[in-house]
Order: structure tokens, then C-alpha cells, then sequence
């Protein structure tokens, strides 16, 4: 069903007649959705009865109403609201400065509010309701792969290049604040529109622009993105401050008349090289001490966040293998899955599921030293929830028959925390083939030996470890019982752990052995496509960060 979207521009705290000429139209069109793009309260100058009655619910908005931070900060009254989770609103949402939404139509929304603040040089900022964001921010948004709305309050650098409109309007980088971040998000996602706010009293509605190549099978059409940025409501000018829009998802095959070449310069990729491709983004084998850096007489500095495979901020990353974001976390599929497309298909599986579940952060581990308590609580809290429902798909899926393994390998020196998922036959977890697989190899190799700790939450544990969760759901009497275990084993930096330890357990008992080492089963970029689009449609029910 297409979806018939309304937009405003920044509303600056004018509520009343705003809501109010928006009700009078959704009687005649009936929108499925409106969005109100930068400032919707007027910050200092906020017309304090207007917002009471809006909180109140004396104003009313006729459908689903959404908004992000703009260039002033939100009324504290609003931020009290927001940060217990309470209803802002009858049909008023706030999006969150950093997120990606999925209305009930279906329509992708990321929003992205604020300034970009370059005195934040690393790292994402931490409250969801000021009005600034960091280049953190804009890169892990990337992750989202694709969207049919972009919002932000800032424009994207260049956006100007190559119009004749904006020649005519004479706009240039001066008209607006504007990002360099913001362009490269906007390439990324190649969004079917971009709302941005206007600085001042006029609107500038960009021809639409295609990227310079359109990669992929040409069936698929070619990405349009239309950028609009409205002047504010009931402005002097009378510049247009409103819009309305059917959104449009067949493919386009040859472009509007009047589109433009993307405005945005980007560079051709460079070649890794041998050293880069050691590194690799989800193959597991993030250790320095691999064969081929044997003979190297020193160490490499770890990469950062723009080199570091499993960070969204790194231009190189495969974003063909992102499943899905949190605002923590995100989930991804392996490179070199252990189990292959059909390993489990008899269990009702048609896709490899390994999967990676990654912090957002760039940190070695989840420690409070390493990120921050709050944020430690707050990532683990996610990442369970990721792991809860790759679970609950699993059991479902394969009616019970199929229970996972997690584990995480956290050491001073890793690069980027994660977890890896793993799906397992419930069988070999209830007769408690998984723990003594993992018990025997420790045992061979001389890493140590288990205790038995729950890991239901971020406490921690001193010093470097291997964790696993092992996870069944059984039939009974009463419709099924968890069984499985969390195991622990400690270790310190006198231990040559090897990281391909837990697979090796998992090959063994999958007998999969000849998919022992992820580099022998690499697959193609259609193939690592295909695996994400089939988990995608399995995972749908289960995954929370769409919107209901």
C-alpha cells in the first residue's frame, strides 16, 4: 500500500495553527503519516500555553506525526517525558536524534537531528535529545544500508553542485550548515527522499540526483533521491513550508527529466592491501599473531574506528552483511559462515545462520573502564535482547529442533568486542554433547578449565576470558523448557588462546570440519547477499529494532 506523507517545515513552537492547518488537510488527502522537519518547539520562545495544551492533549493531530531534535534544544518538559518513555502525545513521536524507524506502512525512516559538533572527535554522543551530533553518529547510521526517508537538521555538503536551481536561488555553502558526514550518509543510504531544514525563509526542492554508477543487477532500477528543504512554518517570505508526497517504491529504470548527477564527490576505493585484508570484517580472525604476521618484527598499531572491520564508521565495510541496528548494537552475518545454506534445512533453516552481534562502540571489551558504565549496562542489555531473539527465531523456525550457541573471546588486546550466534541441534544440548565438546577441546589444548556463571547481565569479570551460552528449548508436558548452560573460562596473557577455538568445537560436533577455517568457505557477495535477505525474512517478527 503506498503511503501519502505530509511534511512541515520547522514549526518553531507555532503548535496551534500548525496541528491545526494539518488536521484541516488530512480530513480532504487522509495521510498515513506526517513528519515535522527541524525545530518543532521554539526553544526559549516556546509559547508555554501551547505547549501545555499539546502535553495536556487539548491539541489534536490527526495521524501518526514524526520528528527528531532540530537546531534548539527540546523543552525540559517534553525531555522528562521522553526520557521516562511516556507518550509525548496522541499520535506525536519522537524518533530519537539517531535512529532508524519503520512506520506501520512499512516506510524506513533515519533520522539524524542536531549540530554536528566538531569538538567530539570519536565516539557517538550520549543524550538522545540534545540538539548536536557527533561524525560518529552520521557513520553509524550508514549501517541502516538503505532509506526511503532521510531526515536531518543539517544539509548535506555539495548538495548545491550541479543544480541549476540552486545557481538560480544563488545558495551555495554559505546558505546552510552543512556536512561532509551528512553527504556521505546520504550517499550511503541513497534515500528516496532527504528532508533537511531551511536556515532561513526560503525552500530549495533539489532536482532529483542518481549516483554516478549504479551497481547490481539493473532490474533493480536506479536509486533516486529527491532533496527538499522547507522554509519555516507561517513564514514571511511565504515560502513553501509544506509538502505532501505519495511514496513511490517501483523501480525506476531511467531517470526523471531534469535529474541531475549525484552532487556528491566519491572517490574511487582504494586496493587493500595484504596487511589491511588480515583484518578482516567478520571473519573471526581479528588476532595480530595470524600466520602471515609471523615474520613481522613488529606490531601494528590497532586499527581505529575507520579501519576496524567491525566498526559501521569504516568506509570498507561490507554493508551487504548488516541485518540490522540497534542503538546500541547491530547484528550482522558472518563472512565464512561454519554451517553452509542447507545445513540446517532439514530443521527448517534455508540460510547458514551465523551471525555476528557487535557493540557500536569501538572498544576491546564491555567493561566500564573500557566504555563507560552506563554504556556497558546499556550494550550488554541490547546485545542480550539480539541474542534472546536470533533464539526465539531459531526455536520457532525449526519448531524446537534447533537450539544456538553464543560465545564472545574478550582479551586486553582485541580490537573490537562481539559475539558470534551459532545454530545448534537442540538434541546435542540437552544430552550435554555442546558443554562437553567445548570442556574436551580446553582440556586438549590446555586452556583451562569451566565454571558454571550466569551472564544474564554486565557484571564483570577480571582479566581476559572465554564466555559461551549454550541454548535449548525443549518440549514437555507444559509446552517447552529452557535447558543449556553459561560457562566461563578464565585465562591470563601467558595462554596462547586460540581464536579459532569455539569453532573448531562447533566444526567437530556439526561435522563440519572441512568448514573448519572461515577463509576455505568465503562466499561471493551475491551469495553473503542472498543469506542476509533470507534471515531478514525469518528474522522480521523477531527483530525490535522496526517499528510496530
Amino acid at each position: 500500500m503506498a503511503a501519502k506523507i505530509f511534511v512541515l517545515g520547522s514549526v518553531n513552537g507555532q503548535l496551534k495553527p500548525a496541528f491545526a492547518k494539518l488536521s484541516t488537510l488530512h480530513a480532504k488527502n487522509v495521510f498515513s503519516f506526517a513528519i515535522a522537519t527541524g525545530n518543532l518547539f521554539g526553544g526559549d520562545d516556546q509559547d508555554d500555553e501551547q505547549l501545555t495544551d499539546l502535553l495536556e492533549g487539548r491539541l489534536e493531530i490527526p495521524c501518526p506525526t514524526y520528528f527528531t531534535v532540530g537546531t534548539t534544544p527540546l523543552p525540559q518538559r517534553v525531555v522528562e517525558r521522553i526520557e521516562k518513555d511516556e507518550e509525548i502525545a496522541h499520535n506525536l513521536h519522537y524518533l530519537g536524534k539517531r535512529s532508524v524507524t519503520k512506520t506501520s506502512e512499512g516506510v524506513r525512516i533515519v533520522a539524524l537531528g542536531g549540530i554536528l559538533d566538531t569538538n567530539i572527535v570519536a565516539g557517538l554522543s550520549k543524550e538522545q535529545h540534545e540538539p548536536i551530533h557527533t561524525e560518529g553518529d552520521a557513520k553509524t547510521l550508514r549501517g541502516a544500508n538503505n532509506a526511503d526517508i532521510l531526515l536531518t537538521a543539517m544539509w548535506p555538503s555539495d548538495i548545491w553542485k550541479n543544480s541549476s536551481k540552486a545557481r538560480d536561488m544563488q545558495l551555495g555553502a554559505e546558505s546552510a550548515p552543512s556536512s561532509q558526514t551528512i553527504a556521505e550518509l546520504c550517499e550511503a543510504l541513497k534515500p528516496r527522499y532527504h528532508f533537511a531544514m531551511s536556515p532561513d525563509n526560503f525552500c530549495f526542492e533539489r532536482e532529483p540526483f542518481f549516483p554516478e554508477t549504479t551497481e547490481g543487477d539493473k532490474d533493480k532500477g536506479i536509486a533516486i533521491t529527491r532533496f527538499i528543504s522547507l522554509a519555516p512554518w507561517a513564514n514571511k517570505a511565504k515560502a513553501k513550508s509544506m509538502y505532501a508526497f505519495t511514496l513511490n517504491r517501483e523501480a525506476i529504470i531511467t531517470p526523471p527529466v531534469g535529474s541531475t548527477l549525484t552532487p556528491f564527490f566519491k572517490p574511487a576505493a582504494k586496493k587493500r592491501t595484504a596487511d589491511q585484508a588480515e583484518f578482516s570484517r567478520f571473519g573471526h580472525g581479528h588476532d595480530h599473531d595470524n600466520r602471515r604476521r609471523k615474520h613481522r618484527r613488529e606490531r601494528s598499531p590497532p586499527p581505529g574506528p575507520d579501519r576496524c572491520f567491525f566498526c559501521l564508521s569504516n568506509p570498507n565495510l561490507p554493508t551487504h552483511m548488516v541485518c540490522s541496528v540497534g542503538d546500541d548494537a547491530y547484528l550482522a552475518t558472518a563472512k565464512g559462515p561454519l554451517p553452509a545454506g542447507d545445513t540446517f534445512r532439514k530443521q527448517g533453516l534455508d540460510f547458514p545462520g551465523h551471525l555476528i552481534i557487535t557493540p557500536l562502540t569501538h572498544a576491546p571489551s564491555l567493561s566500564a573502564a573500557a566504555v563507560g558504565e552506563d554504556e556497558a549496562g546499556k550494550t550488554f542489555a541490547e546485545m542480550k535482547r539480539f541474542r534472546d531473539s536470533l533464539q526465539g527465531m531459531v526455536a520457532a523456525t525449526s519448531k524446537r529442533k534447533l537450539g544456538a550457541v553464543t560465545w564472545e573471546i574478550n582479551r586486553a588486546r582485541n580490537i573490537h568486542v562481539h559475539w558470534q550466534f551459532l545454530p545448534v541441534p537442540a538434541a546435542l544440548v540437552s544430552k550435554g554433547l555442546v558443554e562437553a565438546g567445548f570442556r574436551v577441546l580446553a582440556e586438549d589444548m590446555k586452556l583451562g578449565k569451566f565454571t558454571v556463571k550466569d551472564f544474564d547481565t554486565a557484571d564483570e569479570v577480571a582479566g581476559d576470558y572465554f564466555r559461551v551460552w549454550i541454548w535449548a528449548e525443549e518440549d514437555d508436558a507444559e509446552g517447552g523448557r529452557v535447558v543449556g548452560k553459561s560457562l566461563l573460562l578464565q585465562f591470563d596473557e601467558g595462554i596462547r588462546f586460540d581464536l579459532q577455538y569455539p569453532r573448531k568445537v562447533m566444526a567437530k560436533l556439526l561435522g563440519l570440519e572441512d568448514r573448519t577455517f572461515w577463509q576455505d568457505v568465503v562466499q561471493s557477495e551475491g551469495e553473503e547477499a542472498a543469506d542476509v535477505a533470507a534471515f531478514r525474512k525469518a528474522f522480521k517478527e523477531w527483530d525490535f529494532t522496526l517499528a510496530a
